[in-house]
């Protein structure tokens, strides 16, 4: 038998709050203080942004890597350090790994050195190369186990949980910090307009009105290990179609071998699963893909929410940060399972999905609670995460 592992503490800052506190009272009235519009170099953009000063910097000996994503990266870990440090003292530095996931790592600060005048003697190549997010984490934390980045677009972090638990069962490490990262910038928010996939209002997921996404930024990282806790990380599914550089699969066929590798990963069936948070990211075709999929993996429906109207589409951190809200129902019984925000006007085009718009919670009696999670990716990448308590 596979040796289970754990999701012990979680960090998180993104448009909901600049902690994990914060972002429940959010999740609670179902609003977000940073999704707005925010200006852009050719007019404006609505997109979710974290609103925290993000006054602390990394220590001095890592200077160079001083950029808005790491500063994010920063707040999410302060908040999970004391189980980080208990970790290593128990561990040892050599046995805890951190794996990132990320897709744009600091690339605004690239950005701000070709715009501003005087921003190129503060700028260093390692701000915003892309595999750098776990190495300085790594070393912000003075752990000495494997650390390395996956970049898989939209599915980058989701993946890091896959990639972490290999980590764990192949006895390379005892612990490891893993999660995701992402900040605005230009690059995203030029680059998904370009390709008609961005709203100028907020985003309306599974909407026969939906009009695409809204960019947003934040980090979710997780302290996993064998040690046994209240939530386990009970299955994951990875699968690539790479059916078009972009569009997905019209019909979900990778999409569909990920949940379902999930579910066999976890040993249970679809109808053991009582949430899913969708990856909806009320484009077009993602959503198009996604309800059909959910239809022939769920045919008996289950509870399900896209919960990118509160976060924005946080591209490389979207699988940590989806992650965490899902494992936030499970390990807290106060937290309410997320709602589905949009307008009610369902496309008569899709299989009508189960989407939450009430208050609803986890069940709290029986057998164990699962949880799913779902991420799709550029480029036919698709992964699933099952959590259970």
């Amino acid at each position: 038998m596979a040796l289970p592992v754990y999701l012990h503490a979680l960090g998180m800052v993104n448009a909901l709050g600049d902690d994990v506190a914060s972002i429940v009272a959010a999740l609670a009235r179902g609003e977000a203080p940073g999704m707005g519009p925010i200006a852009t170099r050719t007019g404006t953009a609505f997109a979710g942004s974290v609103k925290a000063p993000l006054d602390v910097a990394p220590p001095a000996p890592l200077a160079h890597y001083d950029c808005r994503n790491n500063r994010l990266l920063i707040a999410a870990l302060a908040q999970i350090r004391p189980a980080i440090e208990t970790a290593r003292e128990r561990f040892g530095a050599g046995r805890i790994g951190v794996v990132l996931g990320t897709s744009t790592s600091g690339i605004s600060a690239a950005e701000i050195t070709f715009t501003q005048p005087g921003a190129s003697g503060k700028f260093d190549y390692r701000q915003m190369e892309i595999g750098t997010a776990a190495p300085f984490a790594a070393a912000a934390l003075d752990l000495r186990g494997p650390a390395y980045t996956i970049s898989t677009a939209c599915t980058s972090s989701a993946k890091a949980f896959a990639a972490a638990r290999r980590l764990l069962r192949a006895q390379l490490c005892d612990a490891v910090v893993v999660g995701g990262v992402d900040s605005l910038c230009e690059l995203t928010l030029q680059g998904f307009a370009s390709l008609e996939s961005t709203s100028p209002v907020r985003t309306n997921p599974m909407s026969a009105q939906r009009r695409g996404i809204n960019i947003g930024e934040g980090a979710a990282v997780f302290l996993m290990s064998r040690e046994e806790g209240p939530v386990m990380l009970a299955g994951a599914g990875e699968s690539s179609d790479a059916h078009h550089i972009s569009a997905p699969d019209p019909q979900g066929a990778g999409g569909e071998l990920a949940l379902r590798a999930a579910l066999a990963d976890a040993g249970i069936g679809a109808t053991q699963i009582s949430y899913v948070n969708l990856h909806a990211t009320a484009t077009i075709k993602n959503d198009q893909m996604e309800a059909h999929l959910m239809a022939r993996v769920f045919p008996d429906g289950v509870a399900a929410s896209g919960t990118k109207p509160l976060t924005g589409h946080t591209l490389g951190a979207a699988g940590a940060t989806e992650l965490g809200l899902a494992w936030l129902t499970l390990a807290r019984d106060d937290v309410a399972l997320p709602r589905h925000l949009w307008d009610g006007q369902a496309d008569p085009a899709l299989p009508a999905l189960d989407l939450i718009q009430d208050v609803r919670h986890m069940p709290r009696s029986g057998a164990r609670q699962y949880v799913m999670s779902n991420s799709f990716a550029f480029g036919g990448s698709n992964a699933s995460l099952i959590l259970g308590r």
